[in-house]
Order: C-alpha cells, then structure tokens, then sequence
C-alpha cells in the first residue's frame, strides 16, 4: 500500500502540470454566455483574433504565459455560468453563435501533441515545440477560382490525417493586410510588422512545418512566402538591383532588416539574406529553430520551373506550394537544391546506434552517403576541379545526346513523308534512376580489370572498333559520333556495348566496392508525385492511346496550378540529377581550388554519370528496337527529345504494334509514367529538312516550331 506522502507527493506533482483547458467548444460557450466577443478577448490576452479563432476551434492550443492567464478566465466564467443552468447573456454578442460552438455536448479535451524524442546522434533534429492542436481542424474556404477547376482525382487534401504538431501544413503565403494563406484553404491572421516578430510568429503560432520523411532524418521547417506587398510591411525592398547576377542577390549586412535579425538573436546562413534567406538559432537541448522565407518580388520562383505561379493570388500560390510540399518537399530554394535536399532527406547520412558502452552516439545510415565529401577519380572530375590538375589520361563524357543524322543519309521515302514528330520520354532520368546502382565509397584504381557491369564506375575501354547503322546515333558518345579510340565510359555505357554482342577489354578503371540503389527512394517519391499530379490534370495511367493523346492536348489548361506542380516536379529531377556536378561559380574563381559544392557528400559527379549513361542507353536501345521493327530512323535526338519522320500527324502512324494492338515490348510507348512517352510537337517534314540542311537540331525547336527557331537558334 503506498504512503500517506507517496500519495501527497504525486497529488502535488499532478498540480505543478500545465492546466488542462476544457474542450474548444466549451471554451467558445463561457466566452458567449460572457457576452465577450473574440476580438475582446483577443486584446485582453495581448494576442490576435485568429488565434482566439484557432483556440475555439481547435486547431490550436494557447501557450504560456497566455494559458495560465486564459485558463483563469475560463475558470471564472465556468462558476458564473455553469453547463446546466440557463444562461442569459448580458451583452451584446459578436454575431449568430455557430451551432457546433453553443452545443453543451462534451467534446474530448485536445491532447498535447506528443513530440518526438531526438535523436542522441543528430540532437540538432529535433523539431521546434509547437503549440498542441486537436487532430481535427476546420479548414475556411479559400477563394481561389483554381480551387474547383479540373478533375480532383486525386488531392492533397486527401492524403494520411494531418500531423497533430503542423495543423496548417508545410507552408505560409503572406499578403499585405497580414493575412496568411495556408494548405487546404486555412487563412491565419499574422501580426508581425517586422521580420524577428514573423519568425516568431511562425515557430509559435503559424502551426506549419512538415514530418521528417525518413525516421532518421528531420522534420522540415516552416516556409514563408513573402508577396511583394508583404515584403514591403516587413521593411524589405520590393526590387533588389543593380547586380550581377541572380544568385548574388542579398541585403547588405548594414541594412535595416539584416541589423533586425541580429539584434533579435536570430543568425542567416551563409548565403545571406537572398531570395531564399534561411534564419535560424543555433539548436539548444534538441530543439530546432529555424524558417525558411520565400521573397516572391526577388524571383524565389523562377518562371522556368513555376510558370505563372508568382503572378497567382496567394490562396492559389499556397494551393501549388503545399501540393508540391507535401508530394515532394517543402522548397529550399530552386528546384534543383530541392532535388537535391529530397535525396538526404529520404536517405539522412546518420542514424543514432549505440557504442561499447552502450551510450548513444552518431553513427553512419547504411544506403547513405555518409557525412563527409569524396574526391572523384581524376576523369570523373571536370577540368577545374584539384584532383584534374596535371591529369592528362582523358576525361569520362557522359552527357545526354544533341544528335543530328546527315541529311545525306536521308531517303527520298522519308524526305517524302509529310511529318515530323518529336515524342518526348517522361522524366527520362528519373526513369534511369529507378533501381541504379551507384557507387557509395571513393573509387579505387585498378589495372586491365575484368569488365563487371554490377560494379558502377569508370571504364579505359576501346569501343570505336563497334560499327553500328550510321542511320542511328552511336550510344558510346552524346554527339552520337563514333568513337575515334579508347575513352572513359561509365559502367552502363560499356555493359549496353557488351550487350550488342560486343568484346569488351578494359585497360583500366576507377571503381566503387560498396555499391547500393542510394537513389531508389527518391526515384518512388518523384515517380508517385509525377503520377499523382498527372491524375490531377485528368491523364491517368488505364488510359488507351486515342484518349491520352486527346487529353494531353489540352491538359495543361485543366488546371494552370496543378501544370506548374507538373513543372516543377519535372525541373526538380533534371536539377538534382545536375547539382551532383555542381560547377564553381563566380568570376573571381581559379582553376584548381575548391570551391563550396564540394563540401557536400551529395557533390558526385560519378553518380550523375551514371543516371545520364543509362538514360542515354534506354533511349538507345528503343530506337534500335524501332528500327528493327519500323524500318524508321529518327532525324534527331536532343536529350529526351526524339524526332521522327511519320506519314501521318499522330505517333499512332508509325510506332510499332504487335499483332494483338499492344506496344511492340523495348520500342516506344505512349503513356503518362516516367519512361513512357507523350508527343513534344508535330512539323511538317521540309521545316525539319530545312533545320538539318542549317546544322540545327530540330528536336530543340519542334515543340514550337518556326517562331522557336527565329527566337533561340542553337
């Protein structure tokens, strides 16, 4: 039996707990039997109106020094105005009381939201404290026309229940009267005149941010969008000119906003206070402190990969933010840091394992890249990197094609055809990321190996003894030459030569023992994104051929947010793929030293080698395979661009069919997941013999035809 004091001792620690608040529709009932309107309430407790709003109704929780003040009062009008009695109420009231809220029914007590423990081997992960929210949430409309357009098969909001510690999404779009526009349409009242007060706004009160996506790695932080008028309240400058170059845009350390944020204790990454600054504290007992801002007026998004997005009103830029958000990641900067992100974020470098003494410390995640960086080998480095001075022994070309065929290798029966098609692969190198195998250890250098095409790395090999149809682009090479004599090939270069029955006697390689599909988790996540954001646009994947080629016509009008999603996921794969070769930048920049890119385990450019060479294979081999059936050569190739000669305006006139009407199995087939095809453009056959005749590419300019050609050239 316990102790008289053991019983004293744990009532009084029940005491020294925080103060459970009765539930959110109680709350707005004593406030109502009061005769006190939110907006009193509000400038009693020094706070704003949405968040009264967001106490009443649950989405989120009032902390201290706020609750105890709070729930004194509800204390106070529980005595006078008890449940069972009639209430009148003295004064005026705001407005019609909502029936959810003069309801006596009971509701269950919101519960705090329970947070994760850190990590002992990644402390700095540990997400921010948030207040507690109830699991459910009422989200307001958001007047936004995009809102209802197009077919919702499939939508964000549809996704697994909201994460009780970000009520309102990954994400916050700010307007100049200080509203903020969150996922599935909530609009939060956000106070802050100054950029410190926003920061705190957003950590305490705004209720977004996003859960890790990998147990081992970190919940992401809350994103903020600045519009211009926004931008200009919070004492930024709308433009930022007379500078060199976008990626150099910054505040100077001696404006106003900078001096702000220091004096506030808050610190800016390296990068300063650009289109994307990053404002954080360094973490303290596990609890991580950080936003991301998003300054539309300073070009954050960049029209090339969010067309049309930064022109949107903020209900519809929050929308294609937080689909983006929560179907990928929520952003960092361009697209392609975001691709880059997504692969630590699904792979973290560190998982907490225990020591000999049985202590908790940082060890590495088997399938990672580990924390520290890894030289290439001499020919996987480009010209200015340390390791590439003084090296003369060649360097690996692994590029995707810019191809053209000799006009005098065109037939009078294709010069006749009256077409040019251009099918275009679908994320061509998220497709060759699927199940890739890739180097996780620095290369090793070993003379006249045996060729093995299940260990990735680079390959001293003659292939220019391989006479292919010269018809066809050579698949060792991206001019689609043959080679003129050994060179360095990546390991699915050499293995598609063996492949078409080829000997193959390497003199020497750089290869990589501890292997692992490091990518195979970010090609699911895109792959899914990809497919989910297509449904949205109306092209599924049980779509026959007429009805897909129907639909892609116009999809993108379906639902111009939802086509920038589509964008954006696109620029996202080709970006991350490219910023595992990230070249230094600046003028003041010499060859041979380091420069920041390099500090990254992401920087590898044998990894972006190695998705490149099996893209460029993949398409190779489906053109073979079509000309094996079609007897048709393509014109051009240009990355994943395609061009045919065809004698009819649909790429149903010449794409090879079995005789049950199903796509010929290696050629190219029509669909809307990655490595399937969709037409880039249609042109009459002289205007592609024309381009040819000029030393042009008209896989480059097929998708918008002559205009194209007067505007870029090559």
């Amino acid at each position: 039996m316990p102790t008289q004091d053991e019983l004293f001792a744990a009532v009084d620690a029940l005491l020294e707990e925080e103060p459970q608040l009765p539930p959110p529709a109680e709350r707005a009932r004593l406030r109502e039997a009061a005769g006190i309107t939110q907006s009193r309430l509000a400038q009693v407790l020094k706070s704003t109106l949405q968040t009264v709003k967001n106490w009443e109704n649950g989405r989120s929780e009032p902390r201290p020094p706020r609750l105890q003040a709070y729930q004194r009062l509800l204390e106070g009008w529980a005595a006078k105005y008890p449940k069972t009695s009639t209430t009148t109420v003295p004064g005026p009231a705001a407005g019609p009381v909502p029936e959810t809220f003069a309801s006596p029914v009971q509701q269950p007590a919101p519960v705090p939201a329970e947070q994760p423990t850190p990590s002992p081997a990644a402390p700095a992960v540990a997400p921010v404290a948030v207040p507690a929210v109830a699991p459910q949430r009422e989200p307001a409309p958001m007047a936004s026309p995009a809102a209802s357009r197009g077919p919702a098969t499939k939508t964000a909001s549809a996704k697994a229940a909201v994460d009780p510690r970000f009520p309102h999404g990954p994400l916050a779009v700010l307007d100049g009267d200080g509203s903020a526009y969150c996922a599935g349409g909530v609009v939060l009242d956000c106070p802050a005149t100054t950029i410190p007060q926003l920061i705190d706004w957003a950590l305490t009160e705004s209720g977004t941010g996003a859960a890790r996506l990998h147990r081992h790695g970190k919940d992401g932080d809350p994103l903020i969008v600045l519009t211009a008028p926004a931008a200009v309240k919070l004492g930024l400058p709308e433009r930022l000119e007379g500078l060199e170059a976008r990626r150099s845009l910054r505040l100077p350390d001696d404006h106003p906003v900078v001096k702000q944020i220091t004096k506030a204790r808050w610190q800016l990454t390296q990068r300063g206070f650009g289109p994307w600054p990053r404002i954080y504290r360094p973490a303290k007992a596990g609890q991580r402190q950080c936003v991301q801002l998003a300054i539309l007026p300073w070009d954050a998004l960049d029209a090339r990969s969010w067309p049309g997005v930064a022109d949107m009103e903020p209900a519809d830029i929050a929308r294609v933010l937080s689909t983006y958000a929560e179907r990928v990641i929520t952003p960092r900067g361009s697209t392609a840091v975001c691709g880059l992100e997504l692969m630590t974020a699904l792979r973290p470098p560190t998982r907490a394992v225990k020591d000999d003494s049985g202590a908790w410390v940082s060890g590495h995640n088997p399938g990672s890249l580990g924390t520290m960086p890894v030289d290439p080998a001499p020919p996987e480095a480009p010209a200015e990197h340390p390791v590439a001075q003084g090296w003369t022994g060649g360097s690996l070309d692994e590029e995707a094609y810019q191809w053209v065929r000799d006009v005098e290798l065109l037939s009078h029966d294709e010069c006749v055809l009256p077409f040019a098609i251009g099918l275009d692969i679908n994320t061509a190198f998220l497709a060759a990321a699927a199940r890739l195998p890739v180097g996780l250890s620095g290369p090793e250098h070993v003379q006249r190996p045996r060729f093995d095409k299940k260990i990735p790395g680079s390959w001293y090999v003659d292939l220019s003894h391989i006479e292919l149809d010269p018809r066809l682009p050579s698949p060792f090479t991206p001019t689609g030459q043959r080679p003129q004599g050994p060179a360095w090939y990546q390991t699915h270069t050499v293995a598609y030569a063996q492949e078409l029955g080829y000997n193959v006697q390497p003199a020497e390689a750089y290869l990589r023992r501890e292997t692992g599909a490091y990518l195979d988790p970010w090609h699911d996540r895109l792959k899914t994104a990809y497919i989910d954001t297509m449904a949205d646009l109306g092209i599924t994947s049980d779509l026959d051929d007429h009805p897909f080629l129907a639909a892609m016509e116009h999809h993108k009008q379906t639902d111009p947010g939802m086509a920038a999603v589509l964008t954006a996921i696109k620029s996202t794969v080709k970006g991350g793929v490219g910023k595992l070769r990230e070249r230094p930048q600046g003028r003041h920049y010499r060859d041979g030293e380091r420069w920041p890119a390099l500090e990254r385990p992401t920087w590898r450019p044998d990894i972006r080698a190695a998705v490149i060479s099996k893209a460029r294979v993949n398409m190779h081999r489906k053109i073979l395979k079509t000309a094996e059936a079609t007897g048709l050569y393509p014109l051009a190739v240009l990355s994943d661009c395609v061009v045919y000669p065809s004698p009819g305006q649909s790429p149903l006139d010449f794409l090879p069919y079995t005789t049950s009407g199903k796509p010929l199995p290696g050629s190219f087939r029509l669909g809307c997941t990655p490595g399937l095809v969709k037409v880039e453009g249609v042109q009459e056959m002289p205007w592609a013999v024309d381009l040819m005749e000029q030393g042009l590419n008209p896989a480059r300019h097929i998708k918008d035809g002559h205009d194209a050609v007067l505007q870029g050239g090559e």
